[in-house]
């Protein structure tokens, strides 16, 4: 009977130069220790051993120094990390989080400890590829790692699934006119009748066609109101309701001029209180629906309320509109986000050609008259920008 103990499989040896190495005598590579101390390596050493001979005990000795750490660190389940994430949040936000964590996708992980989930288990949850599951996972995983319930990522940053997003497009001139049609004609046919859903059609049309100048969020434009609009000057200012929770302090609100068109249209809403008081009772999600509606009903495709930003974005870029002024009717202050909207807009761009033409004669590629460039004679001008004094005086 063999009675002699199984061979170690990590022993250490020294290297020429004086560093400790651990030698794996099952694969035949080794690793440094990075330490010359001799006691300190055989104490490495005889972990590495320790690790390999009883996993088992190792993983109770981590729960035990865990729960020294929190009481809560083994047992917190990402259900209870998902309760705390929507317990912080409010209003809309609040309402979206609480749709998103009941994701059936986040059934395979919602009683599963924090502290025991391994990369297979994200993978399960992300096997269908959908896009919304990706983000709010990463998010919920990104607050687990922020209150330290998690002691490592449990998917790298570089390593998550990238989320393929569908195409998204801007609704045409086109598109956006047979809807107004569309809404006025069934306006039309309830005249006459007692029908109480007949406002809502002028309603929503007017709601259409101001999405359509102005390029608001349908949240935004939806609770809109009379005071927001300041007719002597001709603009309208509201602060966008996505981005309260960011504070107020860095935020600049929406502030848009209105030509004729939309004073128009701002003329036929009340004049006193919510400009669209039927569509600021809707959900979001229901307004969207309605909206869909019509379109499947003509035949439209591809397009959501959504889309009425793109085809502003667009419209702005096509014709030169200047980008700051852009970002702040669209209530953005980030460019990126402003050329994400604008990424399928088709700009023809001037030949260089005319372009220095246009620069030397003081005109536009188009003809119209620009601001002229005034030469500076950098030979008459001191180091603090000022005129050089000559013998002549000046």
């Amino acid at each position: 009977m063999d009675t002699s103990m199984p061979q170690l499989r990590y022993r250490k040896f020294k290297r020429t130069w004086g560093t400790f190495y651990a030698f794996d005598n099952h694969t035949g590579n080794s690793v440094s220790l990075k330490t010359r101390d001799k006691h300190e390596a055989e104490r490495k050493v005889q972990a590495m051993n320790q690790a390999e001979l009883q996993p088992a005990m190792n993983l109770g000795l981590a729960r035990v120094y865990m729960n020294g750490a929190d009481p809560k660190l083994v047992t917190r389940t990402w259900q209870e990390v998902m309760e705390s994430i929507v317990a912080q949040k409010s209003d809309e936000t609040r309402r979206r989080w609480e749709v998103a964590v009941k994701d059936r996708n986040f059934d395979c992980i919602r009683h599963r400890p924090v502290a025991e989930t391994r990369p297979e288990h994200f993978h399960q949850v992300l096997a269908d590829g959908k896009v919304s599951t990706n983000v709010y996972l990463r998010r919920i995983h990104n607050h687990a790692l922020g209150m330290d319930w998690l002691l490592k990522p449990v998917i790298a940053r570089l390593q998550w699934p990238k989320p393929q997003y569908k195409g998204k497009r801007a609704i045409t001139i086109e598109e956006h006119q047979a809807i107004i049609e569309a809404e006025a004609a069934a306006a039309e046919r309830n005249k006459g009748s007692r029908n109480s859903d007949r406002p809502h059609y002028f309603e929503r049309r007017d709601f259409y066609e101001l999405l359509w100048h102005t390029g608001a969020s349908q949240s935004d434009a939806a609770f809109l109101l009379a005071e927001d609009i300041d007719w002597r000057n001709q603009t309208i200012c509201y602060s966008r309701k996505k981005l309260k929770s960011r504070g107020t302090t860095t935020i600049k609100p929406a502030l848009i001029r209105f030509g004729k068109d939309v004073a128009e249209i701002l003329r036929r809403r009340p004049e006193k209180g919510p400009l669209f008081p039927y569509l600021r009772t809707v959900r979001p999600g229901d307004r969207a629906t309605e909206f869909k509606q019509r379109c499947d009903g003509l035949g439209i495709k591809g397009v959501s309320l959504h889309s009425y930003r793109y085809a502003w974005a667009e419209r702005a870029l096509k014709c030169g509109y200047p980008e700051r002024f852009a970002q702040q009717a669209l209530g953005h202050n980030s460019k990126a986000v402003h050329h994400a909207y604008a990424r399928n807009a088709e700009v023809t761009v001037p030949s260089l050609d005319d372009w220095e033409a246009s620069f030397r004669t003081g005109t536009n590629p188009d003809g119209l008259e620009k601001p002229k460039v005034l030469p500076v004679d950098f030979q008459s001008v001191g180091a603090n920008g000022s005129p050089k004094r000559t013998m002549a005086g000046g």
